[in-house]
C-alpha cells in the first residue's frame, strides 16, 4: 500500500472536497460511504501516536482507490477514540465511549439524510470496535440503512499466518512491520522493546481462536506499553500484510457497494 500525494484537485471520492452540487449529482450513482475511525495513543517507545489514525484513513483512501466505479465516498477520519485503558502513557488523547457512538451516531444519520443507504466504518482502532458497534445498531434502528463495522475481521486471519507473535496486538511485530512499511523514517526500532504477555489460558489470550473479548489497563500487562514482538517487525511482512488487507477489503466493499440494500438484508438475515 501507498499513500499518494496529490497536488491537483482531490479524487471525485473525497466527501469534503466536493460541491454542494457534486455530492448531489454523485448521489445518484453511488450509495456507499466509507468512515475511517482511529485513535491518537501511545504505541510504545518506537511508534508515534498516531498509528490507527493514519493507518485507517491511508486504508480508506486506498481502498476507495482501487474499488470498481463509481468509488465510494470516503469522509473526513475520526482521530479520536476510546483509549482509557492507555492513559497511563503520556500522549494518549482519549474521549468516552458515549461520546464517541453519539458522534458516530450523528454522522450516520445525517450521511442517511443526504441518500448514503450503505455505510463502511472502517475502525483502525481495537477498543473501538463496541462503542463503534453500538453506534452502528443505532443508525441501523433508526435510519435503517446498511452499517457495519470493519476492524481487520475481513483480513485478521490471514495476516497473522505471516506473524510468529502470539498475543502480538498493539506497537509489536504487526503495527511495526505495517508501519515499517508505509512510514520507515517514523518507526526508531532503535528504541523497540518486545513485551509478550502469557495468560495461561487460551480463553484469555487476545489473538487465541477461543479467546473471549476482555478489558484491562495496559500498563498491568505491560511495563512499555507493548504488547507483542516488534524487534521481529521487517517492512517487507509489513507491506505483504498491507496487500493481503487491502486485497480482502476491496472484494468486501465492491460487494456492498454493487449489491442493493435489500438484497445485503436478504443475504445477511
Amino acid at each position: 500500500m501507498q499513500v499518494h500525494q496529490h497536488n491537483g484537485r482531490p479524487p471525485e471520492f473525497m466527501w469534503e472536497s466536493l460541491s454542494s452540487p457534486e455530492i448531489k449529482e454523485r448521489l445518484k450513482i453511488v450509495d456507499t460511504a466509507i468512515l475511517p475511525c482511529g485513535a491518537v495513543e501511545q504505541h510504545g517507545p518506537h511508534l508515534p501516536l498516531d498509528v490507527d489514525y493514519y493507518d485507517a484513513r491511508s486504508l480508506a483512501f486506498e481502498v476507495a482507490q482501487a474499488c470498481s466505479d463509481p468509488k465510494p465516498f470516503v469522509l473526513p477520519p475520526i482521530p479520536f477514540g476510546v483509549s482509557y485503558h492507555h492513559e497511563d502513557f503520556k500522549g494518549t488523547l482519549s474521549v468516552t465511549n458515549e461520546s464517541l457512538s453519539r458522534f458516530v451516531y450523528d454522522i450516520g444519520m445525517s450521511l442517511a439524510h443526504n441518500g448514503i443507504k450503505k455505510l463502511i466504518i472502517l475502525n483502525g482502532h481495537g477498543d473501538n470496535a463496541p462503542t463503534l458497534n453500538f453506534a452502528a445498531q443505532m443508525i441501523n434502528r433508526d435510519a435503517r440503512i446498511f452499517v457495519c463495522v470493519e476492524t481487520g475481521e475481513t483480513s485478521d486471519e490471514d495476516v497473522y499466518k505471516l506473524a510468529e507473535t502470539h498475543n502480538d496486538i498493539h506497537a509489536g511485530e504487526i503495527e511495526t512491520s505495517t508501519t515499517l512499511a508505509l512510514r520507515p523514517n517514523m518507526v526508531r526500532m532503535d528504541q523497540a522493546v518486545d513485551e509478550v504477555p502469557n495468560f495461561g489460558s487460551p480463553y484469555l489470550d487476545f489473538t487465541s481462536a477461543n479467546g473471549v473479548s476482555w478489558y484491562v489497563r495496559t500498563h498491568k500487562i505491560s511495563k512499555t506499553g507493548v504488547i507483542g514482538a516488534p524487534t521481529k517487525a521487517t517492512a517487507e511482512k509489513g507491506r505483504q500484510m498491507w496487500a493481503i488487507i487491502l486485497d480482502h477489503l476491496v472484494k468486501f466493499i465492491d460487494e456492498v457497494k454493487n449489491s442493493k440494500v435489500e438484497d445485503l438484508h436478504q443475504r445477511r438475515y
